[in-house]
């Protein structure tokens, strides 16, 4: 019996879990992770506007490991021996036959002030603190803005800040608030959403301007204060600040031998193998991937990886040589809680189109459909 440990509990981590119970019913699944709960946090754009309550995202997966016969170990992973075969955490060791990471990645926290910001991705909890915060609000500047990891250009997640941009700019115009506000959408990126494809990045401006949102957009991150955001190209005035930074690798990769890349996540090839190690696989945002500067950190391509990952685990412990290679494929609807714009980009095409009520639904329809497996 092969003995398997999964760290993690997000889209990478229980795609992992369902490809190899299925192909090894026999297999020794064990999942690390801090809590038994996947956070579905595509849907957290929607909680400001009330459209999602938080108890709508938050899946406890006790059922789903009871289906799966997943051994889940409450605990947060710590380091690695031996190669990887045995995971250290702050509840003991875990030994293993195959291993794969999918513990996600870590939001680059060093920007001077940044505290005085909310970083949405960060969970529930930060979608909660934004819909109080506007519901405090009398009127006032709202900026919003994204940046990368300059040493890792893909460890970047900039869609969701259009989502919460233009959610914001309705909700605030449902309620009759709109003229009490300005929207300032910033970026060090001079064509923010670039990796969705030119067409889109025109469209995304466009709409902005369409909706009176300003930009302050091609100047380098300096920090924030309590009231303002501060570039190298000026400082504004801002009353409630939402920014997304670049990200990196967990904490917990420092005390391991895992090979990182320069931006600080595991180096790893197209197969989702860790470089230099035997049945470690990565998947999801904590790995440096070979491909087309645009490849996202999103849930859809983590699905993608960890699939791969299964796939050629499986093969391994076959004694056979992996060869599954994961696909580059970007698909998002860019929502604006009544509408949205469908981009979908791979390796050869890039389709952009224009917002339909439609695709606000089709979005809310898959969150149902891909939910489902997990309640």
């Amino acid at each position: 019996m092969n003995r398997v440990t999964v760290v993690g509990a997000g889209f990478a981590a229980l795609t992992a879990v369902q490809k190899l119970r299925a192909a090894d019913p026999g297999m020794e699944i064990t999942l690390v992770a801090p809590s038994p709960e996947f956070t579905y946090l595509p849907g957290t754009i929607w909680i400001p506007s009330g459209i999602r309550q938080p108890q709508d995202l938050l899946i406890n997966l006790e059922h789903f490991f009871a289906r799966q016969r997943v051994d889940y170990r409450q605990a947060s992973a710590t380091g690695l021996r031996e190669g990887g075969r045995i995971v250290e955490t702050d509840q003991g060791e875990i030994p293993n036959d195959g291993l794969i990471i999918c513990s996600g990645g870590r939001f680059i926290k060093k920007l001077p002030g940044i505290e005085h910001s909310i970083t949405p991705c960060e969970g529930i909890p930060a979608a909660v603190r934004i819909r109080e915060r506007l519901r405090e609000m009398q009127g006032g500047t709202i900026a919003i803005g994204f940046a990368g990891n300059p040493k890792e250009p893909t460890a970047m997640r900039g869609g969701p800040m259009f989502e919460f941009l233009f959610g914001i700019e309705r909700q605030l115009r449902l309620e009759g608030r709109r003229d009490q506000f300005k929207l300032v959408f910033f970026s060090p990126a001079p064509k923010p959403g670039n990796r969705l494809g030119p067409k889109a990045v025109e469209g995304l401006l466009s709409e902005m301007a369409s909706l009176g949102i300003d930009t302050h957009l091609g100047h380098k991150m300096k920090g924030f204060t309590e009231k303002s955001v501060i570039t190298e190209g000026g400082e504004f005035a801002a009353d409630l600040i939402l920014f997304m930074p670049g990200m990196t690798g967990n904490e917990w990769f420092d005390n391991t031998q895992l090979p990182r890349s320069e931006g600080g996540l595991i180096r790893a090839n197209r197969l989702c193998q860790v470089e230099g190690m035997q049945r470690v696989y990565v998947a999801g945002d904590s790995g440096s991937y070979p491909g087309p500067d645009w490849m996202p950190k999103q849930a859809h391509m983590a699905d993608l990886q960890a699939e791969a990952a299964a796939a050629n685990l499986l093969t391994e412990f076959r004694g056979q040589t992996p060869e599954k290679q994961f696909r580059v494929e970007l698909v998002c609807i860019v929502d604006c809680c009544n509408t949205g714009m469908l981009v979908a980009r791979n390796e050869r095409h890039n389709l952009v189109m224009p917002k339909m009520r439609l695709f606000h639904w089709l979005k809310r329809a898959f969150e149902w459909w891909y939910l489902r497996q997990y309640r």
